[in-house]
């Protein structure tokens, strides 16, 4: 059977194409069907949905993190086999770092030469989304809309004037209404969408999902707009396999800690990593570990059970201080500091850099990031130009260190501190940056070069 599949885009960030990405890939599964879900742009929460939906991982797809050649290479190699693939877009269809839309979603659904199906929210307007959905079809004619799916109906009068008012001029058939719905499936909070692992009943919240999504939406129709998966010629395999004996490498893997992307952890494998998941709320101490990467996530939602944890606190330290190689991005960055203030109340934390950190209202660091490793760190050569992204609401309260105490410069993007990033400490580098192992491959490689010359030194 050839893999079909399409890309769901909407006008707007909160017009609705988690809705519909999520519930559509959980019933499809439901059916029996073997689908990939992908998600554009630096989004681990929306990836986490689309990953429980579908009970398969989730890859994320960027034109800013990673070449087209390297999107394409993805996008093939993990469609490989399925029936089905979902691409959820970000923000709005064309909605981009600048006026050309450069690494929108549209750009995306080019590049993969993907149909787009379109999600309107249509809270207070009638005609007028027939406007919008023909401003989306002429203002780039190559990509190719196929179907627009209706949020936020509030009547069935509503439902038959909008739909008429599409259907006749746009020439685009409404594939679905979704109802406005007493309740709020999405939560959002500081930094979005509430992720799967902090929700109170995420199977009750897919079982709602996929009932809503099979009585609004078209789903045979949904599936006949879909296109056959392309095959580029221009597209590389992707590395597999890996000879030798396995490291064991430890993820933080809890309701404090979940930003990691599929293609980083798979990554790690393929250099023959083997993955231990530690929850660091619960553990009583660290493992026997050859490595450690703290992924970002939420610690400061979990403070006071992370700093109740002090057996795991202490033995953290102690693994750093033998020389255990550690890579923490965002949230781990902040756990390894000496504390987090929040509301008064001064939680204390791994302790391994002198930092105490705080919360603010108001991002802090959002959006696309580069820097250049121009310092001594464990992992990276000097000299690398790495592209990643920020999203951070914490700020930094005390730190004696100052920018030459950092070993990567930022030319894009905030950093820790006066434009720079990156602490350092025997084996560990901690940084607000994130990276995208298909964008950087250097960094899986640095990282577990590090870790199999510490086990090599240590005679392990």
């Amino acid at each position: 059977m050839q893999t079909k599949g399409l890309v769901i885009a909407g006008l707007a960030g909160g017009s609705g194409k988690s809705v519909v990405a999520v519930g559509l890939t959980a019933l499809l599964a439901r059916q029996g069907k073997r689908v990939v879900p992908f998600k554009k742009g630096p989004d681990y929460i929306d990836a986490g949905w689309l990953k429980l939906a579908a009970g398969s991982s989730c890859y994320n797809l960027d034109p800013y993190l990673m070449d087209e050649e390297v999107i394409r290479r993805s996008f093939l190699t993990h469609s490989a086999g399925v029936d089905l693939v979902i691409v959820e877009g970000n923000r709005g269809l064309y909605d981009g770092v600048n006026a050309a839309g450069g690494y929108s979603t549209a750009e995306l659904a080019l590049a993969l030469n993907m149909p787009v199906l379109l999600v309107v929210n249509c809270t207070k307007t009638t005609r007028t989304v027939a406007a919008m959905v023909l401003g989306c079809q002429k203002l780039d004619e190559r990509v190719d809309i196929r179907g627009v799916v209706l949020n936020q109906i509030g009547t069935e009068r509503h439902r038959l004037i909008v739909t008429q008012a599409v259907e006749t001029y746009t020439g685009l058939p409404v594939l679905g209404a979704v109802p406005r719905m007493s309740r709020d499936i999405f939560p959002m909070r500081h930094l979005g969408v509430t992720p799967h692992q902090e929700y109170e009943d995420s199977a009750a919240a897919m079982d709602l999902l996929a009932s809503t999504i099979n009585e609004h939406l078209d789903i045979e129709r949904i599936e006949a707009i879909m296109a056959p998966v392309g095959r580029w010629q221009s597209a590389t395999p992707e590395k597999t396999g890996h000879d030798g004996p396995r490291l064991r490498i430890g993820i933080f893997m809890d309701a404090a800690f979940q930003f990691y992307y599929s293609e980083n952890l798979e990554a790690l494998e393929r250099l023959g990593a083997e993955l231990v998941m530690i929850n660091a709320l619960t553990a009583a101490t660290l493992p026997e570990l050859d490595g450690l990467y703290i992924g970002g996530g939420f610690p400061e939602t979990s403070a006071a059970e992370l700093a109740a944890n002090s057996g795991f606190r202490q033995s953290l330290r102690e693994a750093v201080a033998a020389g255990l190689p550690v890579y923490a991005e965002c949230g781990g960055l902040i756990y390894l500091g000496e504390s987090i203030i929040l509301e008064g109340q001064e939680y204390p934390l791994a302790g391994v850099f002198p930092i105490r950190f705080g919360m603010s209202k108001r991002p802090q660091a959002h959006g696309y990031s580069t820097f250049v490793v121009d310092g001594d760190n464990p992992f990276y050569n000097k000299g690398a130009e790495v592209r990643g992204h920020e999203f951070r609401y914490s700020t930094v309260l005390d730190w004696q260190g100052g920018p030459k105490d950092l070993a990567l410069k930022m030319t894009r993007g905030q950093g820790f501190m006066d434009g720079r990033d990156g602490l350092t400490k025997n084996n560990v580098l901690a940084l607000y940056t994130h990276v995208h192992a298909d964008g950087t491959p250097e960094w899986a490689e640095g990282f577990m070069t590090r870790c199999q010359g510490v086990k090599a030194a240590q005679g392990k």
